[in-house]
């Protein structure tokens, strides 16, 4: 039951099958401002990562750009610029040490993810040290602007994720964070200079502000681990301007034993303490602050 509240309560993203573009379909799709072009089947493609802005980044890896073997590129996923879907973690910037600690909780199973999981078998320990290096080297620039509010779009689901369904009207946001593409046109081409809106109940912002910096109950403060106004401190990762419904997914999956391990312990003890609401609130404070 919890579960299932949870899914419906925090309303983040579902993957669903994208229609399939004709093979022989050879028209270049661009974006304002790029030299870049690809087809539609390019970019449903897994093993092509969309690059529009190449100049917004250093040179990627093999690996991260174009995948190897078995292995899709990692920026498929992660973008090239590391920014990461709602779906997806937001690897730019995150400490090095931590990034490989992540890669080896997905491969021993201490991290559920059948997707990484997957991914990790193909990869070498030579491209996996290639990606972690490239992601640690960039810039957290965030790119989801985050609104209180208590009547929010109505939405559908559109590729991977919501989108505002036009001409539906509002409908009352709950106990859940609402996150939709800037442009979802845009989106779904990939442009990684074009972000995100999320969506969080009224009043969750400061709720979240007095229990990352003073706890809740027997929860100790975010702060006191992740560094003033969640920047992150040392190997803890930063929280600050990350996607707001990939914190409350991790938050779950600490609370559900889906991440384990002996270096998650103090957050398997933080997450006991919190709320769904809590949760939110956290979430919705640490999207709200600046890297």
């Amino acid at each position: 039951m919890k579960k299932t509240v949870c899914a419906a309560a925090v309303l983040a993203l579902a993957t669903f099958t994208v229609m399939a573009a004709s093979p022989d379909d050879k028209t270049l799709l661009h974006i304002p401002g790029s030299m870049q072009g690809y087809t539609r089947a390019q970019i449903l493609r897994l093993f092509v990562a969309p690059d529009w802005w190449p100049q917004d980044h250093p040179t990627m890896p093999q690996i991260v750009a174009h995948g190897r073997g078995k292995a899709w590129p990692c920026a498929r996923c992660h973008l090239p610029t590391g920014l990461g879907r709602p779906e997806d973690a937001a690897t730019a910037g995150l400490p090095l040490a931590y990034i490989l600690e992540q890669i080896k909780a997905f491969r021993d199973g201490e991290r559920a993810s059948p997707i990484m999981h997957e991914e990790l078998s193909h990869v070498s320990d030579a491209d996996v040290k290639r990606a972690a290096v490239y992601f640690s080297s960039l810039r957290f620039t965030p790119w989801t602007r985050v609104i209180e509010t208590a009547s929010v779009p109505k939405t559908h689901m559109e590729y991977y994720g919501l989108a505002p369904t036009q001409g539906a009207g509002n409908e009352a946001i709950g106990n859940r964070i609402i996150i939709v593409p800037a442009n979802p046109e845009l989106t779904w081409l990939g442009d990684t200079r074009s972000g995100y809106i999320a969506y969080v109940p009224p009043g969750s912002i400061e709720r979240g502000a007095t229990i990352a910096a003073k706890g809740e109950g027997a929860a100790p403060a975010c702060e006191s681990c992740h560094g003033p106004n969640l920047r992150g401190t040392g190997d803890i990762p930063p929280l600050a301007g990350r996607m707001p419904t990939y914190i409350v997914h991790q938050l779950l999956d600490f609370q559900d034993g889906k991440r384990r391990g002996p270096a998650t312990l103090p957050m398997q003890q933080e997450v006991s303490k919190l709320t769904l609401n809590d949760m939110i609130a956290v979430a919705a404070y640490a999207a709200s602050r600046k890297p």
